[in-house]
C-alpha cells in the first residue's frame, strides 16, 4: 500500500480542477503534505474543503505563465515557506484546436507557455538541491496521448506535449546521478472540465469508441501519478506512461 509522511511535501499545479485536483486530494489522503497551486481561489478552497487532512493542504494562488523565467525563484520562496520538497506533480495545462490555416504565433505561444515552458522552469526550481530533499525526490509531468498520436487541428497542443515528453527524458538523465526521478504520463481523453469544453467536445465524442473501458476519470491518472511519486516506483525514471485503456496505442 502506498503511504506518505506529513513531512513529505509535494507541489501540485493545476490543483483546482481535473487531474491536478484529483492528484492533490489523493496525495493528501495518503498522508502527504501538498502545496496546491492554481489561479482560482474559490475552486482551490473548494478542493481543500473536500480533502482528508486539511491541516496538510496548503493553497497558493499563482498564474504560472506570468513570469516563467522566474519560476525557479518562486519554488525557492515556497521552499522557504513550507520546507524542502519531496516532489512535484505538474498537472496544469490547456488545450487548443486550431488548424494550420487559422494558426497564429499568439495561439502557439499561449499553449507553449503553460504546457511546455512552465513545467520546464518549475522543474528547474525543484531540481535545485537547495529546494528538494535530495535522493528520492520525484517529479511527474502530465503530457498527453496527443504528444504521441496527433490529431488534426491540434498543432500547438500536440507539439507542446511531444516536446515535454522528450525534454523530461533529458532532465531525467541529467539528474539521475543525484537520485532524482522524473517521469511523464500521457493520458487519452479524461472526463475533466478541459475535455468538456465546447471547443473540443466534438473531438472527444468522436474518439469514444477507441476506449474499451470508456472515457477515463481523473483518479485513473492521479493513481499513476501518485505511484510514480512514491517510493514504490524507486526504480523508475525517464519513462512516459500511456494511460488510454489500451485503445489507441
Amino acid at each position: 500500500m502506498i503511504s506518505f509522511e506529513k513531512n513529505q511535501i509535494f507541489i501540485v499545479t493545476g490543483a483546482s480542477s481535473g487531474l491536478g485536483e484529483a492528484t492533490a486530494l489523493l496525495l493528501n489522503s495518503l498522508g502527504a503534505s501538498v502545496v496546491a497551486i492554481a489561479r482560482n481561489i474559490n475552486r482551490l478552497q473548494g478542493m481543500k474543503n473536500r480533502c482528508s487532512n486539511p491541516e496538510n493542504m496548503y493553497l497558493e494562488i499563482k498564474d504560472l505563465t506570468e513570469d516563467i523565467e522566474k519560476l525557479p525563484q518562486y519554488v525557492k520562496t515556497l521552499k522557504e515557506k513550507y520546507g524542502k520538497f519531496s516532489g512535484l506533480a505538474y498537472c496544469a495545462g490547456i488545450t487548443d484546436v486550431t488548424p494550420l490555416r487559422g494558426l497564429s504565433l499568439e495561439i502557439i505561444q499561449n499553449v507553449l507557455k503553460i504546457d511546455y515552458l512552465a513545467p520546464i522552469f518549475i522543474t528547474k526550481g525543484i531540481c535545485d538541491k537547495r529546494n528538494n530533499i535530495g535522493e528520492k525526490t520525484s517529479i511527474v509531468v502530465v503530457s498527453s496521448l496527443a504528444g504521441i498520436v496527433p490529431s488534426k487541428g491540434m498543432i500547438s497542443y500536440c507539439g507542446a506535449k511531444a516536446a515535454i515528453i522528450n525534454s523530461m527524458k533529458v532532465v531525467a538523465k541529467e539528474y539521475s546521478s543525484l537520485g532524482i526521478r522524473i517521469n511523464t504520463v500521457s493520458p487519452s481523453d479524461i472526463d475533466t472540465p478541459m475535455t468538456r469544453n465546447e471547443d473540443i467536445k466534438s473531438f472527444v465524442e468522436n474518439r469514444l469508441l477507441n476506449y474499451p473501458f470508456g472515457i477515463g476519470e481523473p483518479n485513473d491518472v492521479a493513481s499513476m501519478i501518485v505511484f510514480l511519486l512514491s517510493d514504490k516506483a524507486k526504480f523508475i525514471s525517464g519513462q512516459n506512461y500511456i494511460i488510454d485503456s489500451g485503445g489507441i496505442v
